[in-house]
């Protein structure tokens, strides 16, 4: 009797944790041993961190529509977002990670946008999110930081 129960507890115990381990996908490498560190970190101190590997995690925000070449995450502090950004067609993240949490890897990286060039990549992002660019967004050079993406795990 005690057998019977106590593998009826290990059956149930599995069926328990099978649905949540079918419910991860790994995408490109992957997550791995990349040192964690919360968004908010990243982005309060940033020259700590550009160059190096890191693994951020948060709720998907948004994801590229065309080519799922990027993905948003939250970060633990409000109304602040991280760029996962992976080369075209090498990893693609589905439209359907929004709203999913995330845990992603790579090289945080800062990038200085000269004037010229800001208008461009504003005008780009609101066709990527299909929202109106308004060209007096744009008010001088910019720095972005984000993560040159190596790999992910949404669940």
């Amino acid at each position: 009797m005690r057998r019977a129960t106590a593998t009826l507890l290990t059956l149930a115990a599995i069926a328990t944790a099978a649905p949540t381990l079918a419910a991860e996908t790994a995408y490109g490498s992957g997550v791995g041993k990349a040192q964690a560190v919360k968004v908010s970190e990243l982005m309060g101190n940033p020259d700590r961190y550009v160059g190096k590997a890191v693994r951020v995690e948060g709720l998907v925000t948004d994801v590229c529509a065309r080519r799922g070449c990027w993905m948003e995450l939250a970060s633990d502090k409000e109304f602040q977002t991280i760029k996962i950004k992976v080369d075209d067609g090498v990893i693609v993240f589905p439209l359907d990670a929004k709203g999913k949490v995330a845990t992603a890897e790579g090289v945080f990286t800062r990038i200085d946008v000269p004037v010229e060039r800001v208008a461009e990549m504003k005008r780009h992002e609101a066709e990527e999110k299909g929202v109106p660019f308004d060209p007096g967004s744009v008010k001088g050079p910019e720095v972005v930081y984000r993560i040159q993406g190596t790999g992910a795990v949404i669940r």
